[in-house]
C-alpha cells in the first residue's frame, strides 16, 4: 500500500486574527467517512429543518452526470479540493445567513482534506472566514472492519480527518461539539438538545 502524506503543519497565525465577514445561524454537522453525517442530516431534514446535503457528494455526482467518471475525477486531488471548495463557497453565499439550518460539512473541512493530499491548507484559509456558524459538531467515527489493505488506508485516513477537523474547527475559533456513538434517534436529541442549552455556541 502506498504510503498516503498528510500535511500536519499548522495554520497560520496572522491569517487566523482575520475578522468574520458575517455570523450566520447554521450548525455544521461534520466527521470522518462512515461517522453517520448523512444518517443524521436525512434525520433532520425529516424532522423539517432545513438542510444543505455534503457538497463533495453533490460535486461528484455533477461530474458524472455530465459524463466524467470516479477515476478522472480524482486524478488531480488539488483540483478536486478546490472545485468542491468553491462549490461549497458558491452554496454557502447563496443561504440565508439568519436561517437556521444545518450543513453536513464547511468551508473550513476543505483545509482538512487539502492535508489529506499533501496539500498548504493555509492556501485556503481565508476562504473560511466569509462567514462564522452558529456551532459545529463532530461526529465520533463508527468502527471500521479491517479486512482488506484498501480498509485499513481508509481507516487511517478518517483517524487523521476525526482529529485535524477538531483541531481545523478550533483553530478558527469554533467549541467543537463531540458527538458519541449512539444511536441515530439519541445522537439527533443529543444536537437538538446542545444547541437549545447553549445559545452562545
Amino acid at each position: 500500500m502506498t504510503q498516503t502524506i498528510f500535511w500536519t503543519t499548522e495554520l497560520d497565525t496572522d491569517l487566523l486574527s482575520t475578522p468574520f465577514e458575517v455570523q450566520t445561524n447554521w450548525h455544521v454537522i461534520t466527521g470522518a467517512p462512515c461517522s453517520g453525517k448523512s444518517t443524521l442530516i436525512d434525520q433532520l431534514a425529516n424532522q423539517g429543518f432545513q438542510t444543505v446535503p455534503e457538497t463533495a457528494r453533490l460535486y461528484i455526482e455533477r461530474e458524472m452526470a455530465k459524463g466524467q467518471t470516479g477515476h478522472p475525477i480524482r486524478s488531480n486531488a488539488a483540483a478536486l479540493q478546490s472545485s468542491i471548495k468553491d462549490l461549497q463557497i458558491n452554496i454557502e453565499g447563496g443561504l440565508p445567513v439568519n436561517e437556521f439550518l444545518f450543513l453536513d460539512g464547511a468551508v473550513p473541512g476543505s483545509m482538512t482534506w487539502y492535508r489529506v493530499y499533501g496539500l498548504n491548507p493555509n492556501e485556503i484559509l481565508l476562504d473560511c472566514f466569509h462567514r462564522r456558524y452558529a456551532s459545529v459538531f463532530m461526529l465520533d467515527q463508527l468502527p471500521f472492519q479491517s479486512d482488506n489493505q484498501r480498509v485499513e488506508e481508509m481507516a487511517t485516513i478518517a483517524d487523521f480527518l476525526d482529529k485535524w477537523h477538531t483541531r481545523d474547527y478550533s483553530a478558527l475559533g469554533y467549541s467543537v461539539w463531540r458527538v458519541p456513538l449512539l444511536p441515530p434517534e439519541e445522537r439527533l436529541v443529543f444536537i437538538l438538545k446542545s444547541i437549545s442549552e447553549n445559545e452562545h455556541i
